[in-house]
This record gives C-alpha cells, structure tokens and sequence, in this order.
C-alpha cells in the first residue's frame, strides 16, 4: 500500500493537469472569438472582494452568502471574501470606475477561478473556473435574447449536443411583492411537509422555495401558483418580446415557470442551459443568467438595466468527456535540434532563439548528451528534420540537416540554416 502524501490540495480543490489544460484552453479560446465577435471586450477583478459586496449584490438569504463563501478578517481588519461568483464584483467594478459615462451599452467578458464551500460531488468544486458576460445600460429585451444566443452558440461551437433553453420571467418590484404574497399563503398551509430549508426560506424568501431540489419540495411547488400568470403588464410584455425573439432565431427552449435562480438580484428574464441525454433526461445545468435591472443602483450605482450569464468551465469539460469530444492536438515541430558537447549547447541555444524570432517551432532535449537518445526523441515526436550541431561542427560555424524520412545529410553553414529550413518547410 503506496503511502498516503504529507501534503494534498484542500478537500474540493483541484489540480488541472496537462491532460486538462487543453480542455480550458480551447473553452477560453471559443470564448473570447464569440465574445469579441459581438465586441465584449475582458475584465479581470480581484478574487477577493468586501465581503459586503456579496452579502449585499448575492442575497443576504441565498445558500450562497449564508452557507458557501470563504469569509476571513485581514490583519487590517477589513472583512473580504474570496468571490463565490462574478456579477457583483464586475457590478462595482463598472460603478468604480465611472464606466456609466462610457458609451452604452458596455459589454464585458470574464474567465476566472471562485470558490464555494460546499460539498464536492461530479462537476462541483469548491474552487471550481467559470467564464461569463455582462451587458449594461440595455433594458430592449433583444438584448436578453441575445445573451441566451450567445451563450448557447459557445457551448455548441464546443461539439455539446441536445442543449435546451429553459427560461422564465420572476416579474420586478411592482409585480413580485403580490407573487410572495401568493406563494406565502400556499406553502404556508403546507409548511410541515417542507424540508427544514425551505421552512426557513418561506419566512426569508419565499423564492428560493422553487429552487429546493428535495423530492418532497418538488412535489408541492409542482402546484404552486406561477409568477408567468401574476407578472405585472411591463414584465409580461419584455418576457414576451424575449420569447419571441428566440423564436425568430430558433433557439430550442422551454417554459419553466419554477424556475428563479439562487440569487436575488434578479429581475424579470432568467434562464439555463441544460445538456439533455439522447434520452431526454436532463445531465446538468452548463449556463446559466439573467436580467438584474436593480443591482447597479442597489450596489451604490445609477439606475442601470443590466443583464448576464455564467458558465460553469468543469462542468462542460465533464460534458465534452462524456460526448468522448477530442481536442486536436497542437502541431508537433517539424525540427528537431540535437548537439554534442558544450560548445555546440551553448551554440545551440542562440540557435533556438534564431528560430523562435522568425515563428518556426523546434524541439530539443538539452538535458541529454547521447546524439543516440535524441534522435530517437525526434523520431517519436515525428520531426521531419534533425539539426545535429557537433564539437567539430560548432568550431567550423557548420551544422548537418538530416532527413529524418530518407536517412540523407546535408552541411550547412551555421548561419544559413534558419533561411534554409524555412525554405525547406515550405515545401512540405
């Protein structure tokens, strides 16, 4: 039995290894060329925040500021937390820095590490990377639309199949104070059959109670009142035009009228991207958003209309894995550089850097001395050219360009061979 290590990652922390690292870049890469395409430009927050900022822009009542966020006293006595999601840190971000005066509406993109303590399962990490993206200054619900288009247009440049689009309307503040009375008076009369959560919930938010997952508190918001039927003119109207806007695109979506998100802050428009198996039963949620017209104004803003989504980059991962959807593998280089002795590494090394300032890839294994061994490292990694710099040679200012196919040699002078291979690759 292997002994266990003194040191291991936090329980729900994980290392990304190279076998993954390909994974994240390519979701960055799809990212940010269908991000820019519709011009939303990077920001980059702090991971830590005033914890403030969250127990505030999250929801004092939601699982997330109650129960998952990493919480400490700096030394200097300042209270922050490390970010449990991006919203409200890009929120004080667009208000710290005066981006209201900006031309509107502002559109910005975000790829990052946030943490969550909770129980780690499949696809859940309590340091777990998200990418996502806001809109602000925009209330046209073409916007909303778009914002489900292109979230849903990542996830299938990234080969993910039988996407749906669930979505609902929670109304605003003229229209969801009457929905929580409803909804109070329901589960009121059915409260001991709550799970403990959602009998808190109903005195804190009585919201959150359709978000609960328990068996038992699925059966009994199955016939809860619906917000869709209590939404007040203005609120039907946007859902309406957003529902119709899909239609034009044909985007695949569904109504759920229980659907409200984890989070307070949002108004009107919310929604999720869910994978499908070939079956029809749902894997799991890959992105997920909504409009949240009050957050600016509430976090100490002007009255903004903003509206956003985020993505869970593990998740899709584990889904692209599940789907056996293979990342092509970056381009082997065509050189390889062998050397022999000291003087011909040294030279070899200046050699490298000619290369690279002109954009050729090139191999090597300075570690190793035996000429043997590293053309067997060419061989394997299937370069076409060797470069074998020797003692001899490195006095001479020559080096032997061997066809790694044919077995032929061919001496060149040592400043000549840049020119000479870009020549040569360009002929392949």
């Amino acid at each position: 039995m292997s002994k266990k290590p003194k040191f291991q990652s936090p329980t729900g922390m994980h290392d990304i290894l190279p076998e993954d690292q390909k994974y994240f870049q390519k979701i960055y890469n799809v990212v940010e060329d269908v991000v820019s395409f519709y011009k939303f430009q990077k920001i980059e927050t702090p991971i830590l925040e005033q914890t403030e900022l969250f127990s505030k822009g999250t929801g004092s009542s939601t699982d997330i500021v109650q129960k998952e966020m990493y919480s400490f006293r700096t030394k200097g006595r300042d209270y922050l937390t490390l970010r449990p999601e991006g919203t409200p840190g890009i929120v004080r971000a667009y208000i710290e820095q005066g981006m209201v005066n900006l031309p509107q509406p502002v559109k910005l993109w975000h790829f990052g590490p946030f943490f969550r303590y909770e129980k780690p399962q499949l696809g859940r990490h309590r340091q777990f990377w998200q990418f996502g993206f806001e809109v602000f200054g925009e209330e046209n619900p073409v916007i909303d639309a778009q914002v489900i288009q292109i979230s849903y247009n990542i996830l299938k440049e990234l080969k993910l199949e039988n996407l749906l689009i669930e979505i609902n309307s929670i109304g605003d503040s003229q229209c969801r104070p009457y929905y929580k009375k409803l909804l109070v008076s329901y589960f009121r009369n059915r409260e001991q059959s709550l799970c403990a959560n959602c009998r808190r919930r109903l005195r804190e938010n009585p919201l959150r109670i359709l978000d609960c997952k328990e068996e038992k508190c699925k059966r009994i918001k199955s016939q809860a009142p619906q917000i869709i039927d209590h939404l007040c003119e203005e609120c039907h109207k946007h859902f309406k035009e957003v529902l119709e806007f899909l239609d034009e695109i044909e985007l695949p979506y569904q109504l759920n009228p229980y659907l409200v998100r984890g989070l307070d802050y949002y108004t009107k428009t919310v929604f999720e991207i869910i994978e499908n198996s070939s079956e029809g039963r749902a894997l799991g949620t890959l992105a997920a958003g909504g409009r949240y017209d009050a957050l600016v104004k509430l976090l100490g803003g002007k009255d903004t209309p903003a509206v956003g989504v985020a993505a869970g980059v593990e998740r899709i991962i584990e889904a692209m894995k599940n789907r056996k959807i293979q990342i092509k593998k970056t381009r082997q280089p065509m050189i390889f550089l062998a050397q022999l002795g000291a003087l011909a590494k040294r030279k070899c090394l200046k050699l490298l850097e000619d290369f690279r300032r002109v954009g050729i890839q090139v191999a090597e294994s300075f570690g190793r001395d035996s000429l043997k061994s590293q053309l067997s490292r060419a061989d394997k990694i299937g370069a076409r050219y060797a470069l074998i710099l020797g003692q001899k040679e490195a006095l001479e200012g020559t080096i032997i360009i061997r066809d790694m196919r044919t077995g032929r040699q061919e001496t060149v002078k040592l400043d000549k061979v840049v020119g000479e291979m870009k020549k040569r690759l360009k002929k392949l």
